[in-house]
Protein backbone atom coordinates (compact mmCIF):
# COMPACT_ATOMS: atom_id res chain seq x y z
CA UNK A 1 0.00 0.00 0.00
CA UNK A 2 1.48 3.50 -0.81
CA UNK A 3 0.76 6.71 0.60
CA UNK A 4 -0.91 7.78 -2.77
CA UNK A 5 -3.49 5.23 -2.47
CA UNK A 6 -3.95 5.25 1.05
CA UNK A 7 -5.25 8.85 0.40
CA UNK A 8 -7.54 7.95 -2.24
CA UNK A 9 -8.80 5.31 -0.44
CA UNK A 10 -9.64 7.93 2.54
CA UNK A 11 -10.94 10.22 -0.14
CA UNK A 12 -12.85 8.02 -2.04
CA UNK A 13 -14.43 6.18 0.29
CA UNK A 14 -14.72 7.74 3.66
CA UNK A 15 -12.67 7.27 7.24
CA UNK A 16 -14.50 4.10 8.24
CA UNK A 17 -12.80 1.50 7.04
CA UNK A 18 -15.75 -0.90 6.37
CA UNK A 19 -16.88 1.05 3.37
CA UNK A 20 -13.31 0.60 1.66
CA UNK A 21 -12.85 -2.25 -0.65
CA UNK A 22 -12.38 -5.67 0.94
CA UNK A 23 -9.68 -6.16 -1.35
CA UNK A 24 -7.34 -3.35 0.09
CA UNK A 25 -9.01 -2.78 3.29
CA UNK A 26 -6.37 -5.07 5.15
CA UNK A 27 -3.34 -3.42 3.21
CA UNK A 28 -4.89 0.23 4.14
CA UNK A 29 -5.46 -0.88 8.03
CA UNK A 30 -1.76 -2.40 8.05
CA UNK A 31 -0.20 1.40 6.50
CA UNK A 32 -2.30 3.08 8.69
CA UNK A 33 -1.09 1.39 11.72
CA UNK A 34 2.40 1.80 10.73
CA UNK A 35 2.23 5.44 9.11
CA UNK A 36 0.34 6.74 11.91
CA UNK A 37 0.64 10.39 11.72
CA UNK A 38 -0.15 10.52 8.00
CA UNK A 39 -2.74 8.09 8.50
CA UNK A 40 -4.60 10.30 11.23
CA UNK A 41 -4.23 13.71 9.74
CA UNK A 42 -6.39 11.99 6.43
CA UNK A 43 -8.77 10.27 8.34
CA UNK A 44 -9.27 13.19 10.68
CA UNK A 45 -10.41 15.17 7.24
CA UNK A 46 -11.97 12.71 6.00
CA UNK A 47 -14.21 12.31 9.17
CA UNK A 48 -15.02 16.18 9.06
CA UNK A 49 -16.27 15.43 5.41
CA UNK A 50 -18.68 12.32 6.25
CA UNK A 51 -20.01 14.03 9.22
CA UNK A 52 -20.70 16.97 7.33
CA UNK A 53 -22.61 14.80 4.66
CA UNK A 54 -24.34 13.28 6.83
CA UNK A 55 -25.91 16.44 8.79
CA UNK A 56 -26.91 17.25 5.20
CA UNK A 57 -31.10 16.19 5.51
CA UNK A 58 -33.30 16.74 3.00
CA UNK A 59 -36.33 18.24 4.33
CA UNK A 60 -39.85 16.89 3.77
CA UNK A 61 -42.16 18.99 1.60
CA UNK A 62 -44.62 21.47 3.82
CA UNK A 63 -48.40 20.62 3.38
CA UNK A 64 -48.88 23.69 1.30
CA UNK A 65 -46.17 23.01 -1.38
CA UNK A 66 -48.12 19.44 -1.47
CA UNK A 67 -51.17 21.35 -2.16
CA UNK A 68 -49.76 23.74 -4.39
CA UNK A 69 -48.90 21.43 -6.55
CA UNK A 70 -51.58 18.82 -6.63
CA UNK A 71 -53.87 22.27 -7.63
CA UNK A 72 -51.52 22.76 -10.34
CA UNK A 73 -51.86 19.90 -11.87
CA UNK A 74 -54.31 19.57 -14.92
CA UNK A 75 -57.40 18.22 -14.70
CA UNK A 76 -58.35 14.89 -15.97
CA UNK A 77 -59.95 14.76 -19.10
CA UNK A 78 -63.31 12.80 -19.35
CA UNK A 79 -63.19 9.88 -21.47
CA UNK A 80 -66.07 8.66 -23.71
CA UNK A 81 -67.37 5.48 -22.34
CA UNK A 82 -66.68 2.31 -25.01
CA UNK A 83 -69.90 1.31 -25.97
CA UNK A 84 -69.80 -2.37 -27.07
CA UNK A 85 -72.91 -3.22 -28.58
CA UNK A 86 -74.23 -6.12 -30.63
CA UNK A 87 -73.65 -4.68 -33.84
CA UNK A 88 -70.07 -3.56 -33.47
CA UNK A 89 -69.33 -6.95 -31.91
CA UNK A 90 -70.59 -8.68 -35.54
CA UNK A 91 -68.86 -6.01 -37.59
CA UNK A 92 -65.61 -7.23 -36.00
CA UNK A 93 -66.55 -10.97 -36.36
CA UNK A 94 -67.33 -10.36 -39.79
CA UNK A 95 -64.11 -8.83 -40.75
CA UNK A 96 -61.95 -11.41 -38.82
CA UNK A 97 -64.16 -14.46 -40.55
CA UNK A 98 -63.37 -12.60 -44.19
CA UNK A 99 -59.59 -12.50 -42.86
CA UNK A 100 -59.43 -16.14 -42.38
CA UNK A 101 -61.14 -17.09 -45.54
CA UNK A 102 -59.30 -14.77 -47.65
CA UNK A 103 -55.91 -16.40 -46.32
CA UNK A 104 -57.38 -19.84 -46.45
CA UNK A 105 -58.24 -19.12 -50.15
CA UNK A 106 -54.61 -17.69 -50.88
CA UNK A 107 -53.81 -20.81 -49.62
CA UNK A 108 -55.13 -23.01 -51.73
CA UNK A 109 -54.22 -20.90 -55.04
CA UNK A 110 -50.55 -21.01 -53.80
CA UNK A 111 -50.79 -24.69 -53.50
CA UNK A 112 -52.77 -25.66 -56.72
CA UNK A 113 -50.44 -23.96 -58.44
CA UNK A 114 -47.50 -25.43 -56.90
CA UNK A 115 -48.79 -28.92 -57.14
CA UNK A 116 -49.63 -28.34 -61.44
CA UNK A 117 -45.90 -27.03 -61.57
CA UNK A 118 -44.59 -30.06 -59.95
CA UNK A 119 -47.07 -32.87 -61.89
CA UNK A 120 -45.92 -31.05 -65.17
CA UNK A 121 -42.91 -31.62 -63.92
CA UNK A 122 -41.11 -28.61 -66.24
CA UNK A 123 -42.66 -25.31 -68.12
CA UNK A 124 -41.31 -26.55 -71.63
CA UNK A 125 -44.04 -29.76 -71.06
CA UNK A 126 -47.01 -26.66 -71.63
CA UNK A 127 -45.48 -24.94 -74.43
CA UNK A 128 -43.22 -27.60 -76.48
CA UNK A 129 -45.49 -30.75 -75.79
CA UNK A 130 -44.69 -33.48 -73.27
CA UNK A 131 -42.28 -35.07 -75.58
CA UNK A 132 -39.83 -31.94 -74.80
CA UNK A 133 -40.37 -32.21 -71.20
CA UNK A 134 -38.93 -35.64 -70.81
CA UNK A 135 -36.29 -35.35 -73.53
CA UNK A 136 -34.96 -32.06 -71.74
CA UNK A 137 -35.70 -34.25 -67.84
CA UNK A 138 -33.94 -37.16 -69.27
CA UNK A 139 -30.89 -35.14 -70.50
CA UNK A 140 -30.54 -33.43 -67.58
CA UNK A 141 -30.67 -36.38 -65.41
CA UNK A 142 -27.94 -37.89 -67.66
CA UNK A 143 -25.91 -34.49 -66.82
CA UNK A 144 -26.24 -35.44 -63.30
CA UNK A 145 -25.33 -39.42 -63.15
CA UNK A 146 -22.02 -38.35 -65.37
CA UNK A 147 -21.48 -35.47 -62.68
CA UNK A 148 -21.64 -37.71 -59.38
CA UNK A 149 -20.18 -40.41 -61.02
CA UNK A 150 -17.00 -38.73 -61.34
CA UNK A 151 -13.89 -41.31 -61.86
CA UNK A 152 -11.97 -39.07 -59.75
CA UNK A 153 -14.55 -39.19 -57.04
CA UNK A 154 -14.59 -42.84 -57.28
CA UNK A 155 -10.95 -43.52 -56.72
CA UNK A 156 -10.15 -41.24 -53.55
CA UNK A 157 -11.06 -42.28 -50.33
CA UNK A 158 -11.15 -40.37 -46.64
CA UNK A 159 -7.67 -39.26 -45.53
CA UNK A 160 -6.06 -40.43 -49.12
CA UNK A 161 -4.40 -37.55 -51.32
CA UNK A 162 -5.82 -38.91 -54.32
CA UNK A 163 -6.90 -36.66 -57.00
CA UNK A 164 -8.18 -33.48 -54.78
CA UNK A 165 -5.36 -31.23 -56.71
CA UNK A 166 -3.40 -30.89 -53.73
CA UNK A 167 0.18 -31.47 -53.49
CA UNK A 168 0.30 -33.77 -50.17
Amino acid sequence: MTPERFHTLVEAWGADPRRWPQAERADALAWARTHRAEADAALDAALELDAWLARDMVAPPSRALVEQIVASAPAPVPQRPVRADASSKRRRFWWSGAAFAGAGLAGAVAGALAMSLMLLGHPAASVYGPRAAFESRDAARDAAHEFTHESSYLGSSVGDAGDDGSDE
